[in-house]
């Protein structure tokens, strides 16, 4: 079963920021992501809290 929630439906009106430290969270992802030319990013939750961020890069030789 997936569930989908918008950002911007979480998102505090007044303040632009997310709640319950959400917007560390996807800072840290954003952070994860990039430089990434090949590879993934795993985030794992435990009880609505994310708890861990694995970062797998990849290096294509031709």
């Amino acid at each position: 079963m997936s569930s989908h929630v918008r950002l911007a439906d979480v998102m505090d009106k007044r303040s632009g920021r997310l709640p319950g430290g959400l917007d560390l969270e996807l800072r840290h992802v954003r952070e994860a992501i990039q430089g990434i030319r090949y590879g993934e990013v795993r985030v794992v939750i435990h009880d609505g809290l994310v708890t861990q961020i694995d970062r797998t890069e990849k290096q294509r030789l031709r």
